[in-house]
């Protein structure tokens, strides 16, 4: 889709909701980058680090499910003028990203290594 259809739908010429939509797509490939980096773990810690891929899987597949109904809220809130900040989905993967991150550094540090 191009520039121009993107403003004439919502009329937004800088497009911010395709740019939040951007950005909301590269979480998820780092997501998936992340799981990637947890399953090199796995010969080395057992079995606790697909605790670690499931949920980066499981978060990167909740932001692409939900992308498009946040992309029509941001579209909806332009066209109407009463734009909110969705804090509800920005807070559930800060979360994430933060449990993520613990039970990483507790793998590393407590979890013994694999013969």
């Amino acid at each position: 889709m191009s520039a121009e259809r993107y403003t004439a739908y919502h009329g937004d010429p800088g497009l911010q909701p395709e740019r939040t939509d951007l950005a909301w797509g590269r979480t998820t490939l780092s997501m998936v980058i992340a799981a990637a980096v947890f399953l090199r773990w796995l010969p080395h810690h057992g079995w606790f680090v697909g605790t670690l891929v499931g949920g980066a899987i499981v978060t990167a597949a909740a932001i692409n499910l939900t992308q498009k109904r946040r992309f029509d809220r941001a579209v909806r809130g332009i066209k109407h003028e009463t734009m909110e900040p969705h804090l509800g989905s920005t807070a559930a993967v800060a979360a994430s990203v933060v449990v993520l991150a613990l039970l990483g550094i507790y793998t590393v540090l407590f979890l013994p290594l694999q013969p």
